[in-house]
């Protein structure tokens, strides 16, 4: 069995609970939080609770650490654990700058120890069904490509904890929430060149950007579009990724991107293609993406492979927000060379 400890017993750490609980050969035997109020609903059923991850990395037996703690304390306990000699699952955005997240790799590799972020929703079995038709080349040259992200977080959601919508510890819509369709995004379109955003705070009463619109150029040639905004009324409207190329044409979306809303390819037939988007809407969710994040990380530390969603594929998630940001406040397009990082790292 591959023991876990999750360090932050807020909302998140449930999923997390939930989904070690849920994954064959793992196994949950600690839990720390600096409250203790927070701590005693997860420490229960032979699950050892500790108020120090110090405390907890030398007295637990643990072999991966998942945090799940406020964005901005990512940084010092991922390094803390691989210190420790513990592999690491963190929760998106791995770290708030790349200078923190070049550390947390750094960390990793010198101590001989994994580095997952939680990426889940590439495990969605419409995204998985898009990632395979990129592999094949099925669309032939890609144009362009369009992430949207049109939810709702009212005032009462960034009030409950005081975290919440800082720069220091939430980073704004892109960070905090649209961070997953970027990572779709690059998944699928590769490594991008350059981007020109505007931010905006429109509607919360909070320090970062409510609001975002931001245009890419990728390596390849290709263009995208990005569109976050939690200030939907009255809930959460759409999240979707759209490709578009010279043979194919396919968007994933609904209220959260996992139904096929259009599938036409060259080398697919009508009625093949119905048969896929048929599949799709018969099971949009699939197995829980966490689950199958944790039963991958648990294979990796079994078997000595690197886990499916590497610490670079949350660095180059966040560099792409950290570069929109960066377009938005110096009112220019902004290249990823530009972008300041610690030596020897390169997204």
């Amino acid at each position: 069995m591959i023991r876990y400890g999750i360090v932050g017993c807020g909302h998140i750490a449930k999923k997390h609970v939930e989904a070690i609980r849920a994954a064959e050969g793992a196994e949950l035997v600690a839990v720390c939080d600096k409250d203790p109020e927070r701590l005693a609903p997860f420490a229960v059923d032979g699950v050892a609770g500790y108020g120090d991850l110090g405390e907890m990395v030398k007295q637990a037996d643990v072999d991966v650490i998942n945090i799940c703690t406020p964005s901005g304390l990512h940084p010092a306990l991922a390094i803390q654990a691989a210190e420790a000699g513990k592999h690491v699952v963190v929760e998106k955005p791995m770290a708030l700058t790349l200078k923190d997240a070049d550390l947390m790799i750094r960390a990793c590799k010198e101590n001989g120890v994994f580095l997952s972020v939680v990426h889940p929703n590439r495990f969605r079995p419409a995204m998985e069904e898009l990632r395979k038709r990129v592999e094949t080349e099925a669309f032939g040259t890609l144009s362009h490509a369009n992430a949207t992200v049109r939810w709702n977080r009212n005032q009462e959601y960034y009030d409950q904890a005081p975290w919440r919508g800082t720069k220091a510890m939430d980073g704004g819509v892109l960070m905090n929430q649209a961070i997953h369709n970027l990572d779709l995004m690059l998944w699928m379109m590769g490594e991008v060149e350059e981007v020109s955003s505007y931010h905006a705070t429109r509607v919360r009463d909070i320090e970062t950007e409510d609001t975002s619109v931001s245009i890419l150029r990728f390596k390849n040639g290709a263009l995208g579009v990005i569109e976050a905004a939690v200030t939907l009324y009255p809930r959460n409207l759409e999240e979707s990724l759209s490709l578009f190329g010279e043979k194919g044409t396919a968007i994933v979306g609904g209220p959260t991107a996992n139904w096929i809303q259009a599938w036409k390819f060259a080398d697919l037939t009508d009625s093949q293609a119905e048969e896929t988007i048929h599949r799709i809407h018969e099971e949009p969710y699939g197995k829980p993406g966490h689950q199958r994040l944790i039963e991958d990380m648990t294979e990796a530390v079994a078997q000595g492979r690197p886990p499916v969603v590497s610490g670079m594929d949350g660095y180059r998630a966040l560099a792409l927000v950290i570069a929109c940001q960066q377009s938005a406040e110096r009112g220019r397009p902004v290249r990823m060379e530009e972008l300041e990082r610690n030596p020897g790292v390169k997204a």
